[in-house]
């Protein structure tokens, strides 16, 4: 199975990145909890912050790489389970910048603690429980898991399958102990936020912890950053409609490849049809079968390369 993945969905990988200066704060909180404001107050402040959608957002695309963090840690397919993530693996995919927000560094906040001892760690919270599961309802699953479009084109497009593969195959399903984000939400979503938290607590000494709600603003961060307080307002960035617009902006390309790769598979598909039904006819069925069939497999794997 491996194999036939790499052969599909594989792509030439991206260089990997070299760390420039030392990872200076971890934000561990789980998605809805203020990550988009936290990322924005982070860059005021002067830091190089890789928030969760960056995953999503970097060309050339890192996202196989992250999906095989992913595996490694939570199914074990890329390496002996208990093998714990280095340094440098984590390097290799935000070692451009000092800060670490959403996503990548809740699904790997064990990890990215333990391989960097020497950073601050933010635990970014909701106080209101109910409200995130609500948001995380809404944006994990209604308007991800749920898209069907998505679901589909990821067998057509390299990257996308890999984003997918990495939030909704693994990632967000082992988070939340579900066959399904959506599963997993439901039935355990508060309860994974709240012990979560008390794993963090747990682990990180408090000198080196803050726990934070988007409503405290500049006042806590700033002090446990050490930066002066800007005279700019706390950015406020839970807008939606102009998050949506963001994000089809940067999808829209990927659905075009995605519906051409359809258009070339199933164009392959119709050759290797045609193909066969001219070779009964012509009593020459075999021959047809060992000379189209190689043809149009790696017309079907061509288009499904990342180049497409």
């Amino acid at each position: 199975m491996e194999t036939l993945r790499g052969a599909v969905y594989g792509f030439p990988q991206p260089q990997p990145r070299i760390r420039t200066k030392p990872l200076q704060v971890i934000c561990v909180g789980l998605p809805r909890s203020g990550t988009e404001s936290l990322s924005r107050a982070l860059t005021q402040l002067g830091f190089k912050t890789y928030h969760g959608w960056d995953i999503v957002f970097d060309d050339p695309p890192y996202a196989q790489g992250w999906a095989q963090l992913a595996e490694r840690k939570y199914s074990g397919v890329q390496g002996p389970g208990d093998a714990p993530i280095t340094r440098d693996e984590f390097d290799c995919l935000l070692g451009h910048c000092d800060a670490v927000v959403d996503t990548a560094a809740a699904m790997f906040s064990v990890e990215m603690i333990q391989a960097y001892p020497e950073a601050k760690v933010i635990l970014n919270t909701r106080r209101d429980v109910d409200a995130w599961h609500r948001s995380a309802m809404n944006t994990l699953v209604a308007e991800g898991e749920n898209q069907w479009m998505a679901w589909f084109l990821r067998i057509f497009t390299a990257d996308a399958y890999w984003l997918w593969r990495l939030y909704f195959t693994i990632g967000y399903p082992a988070m939340f102990r579900g066959r399904t984000t959506k599963e997993g939400l439901m039935k355990h979503g508060k309860r994974v936020y709240q012990e979560h938290g008390l794993m963090i607590r747990g682990l990180v000494p408090k000198e080196r912890l803050l726990e934070w709600d988007v409503e405290d603003g500049w006042g806590p961060l700033c002090e446990f950053l050490g930066k002066d307080t800007p005279d700019e307002p706390f950015p406020n960035t839970n807008n939606p409609a102009a998050f949506r617009k963001h994000i089809q902006s940067i999808v829209q390309p990927r659905v075009k490849r995605g519906l051409f790769n359809f258009a070339c598979c199933t164009t392959s598909v119709g050759v290797l049809v045609t193909a066969i039904v001219l070779g009964v006819k012509r009593r020459q069925a075999w021959q047809t079968l060992i000379w189209e069939i190689p043809v149009v497999v790696r017309q079907c794997l061509e288009s499904l390369s990342f180049s497409k």
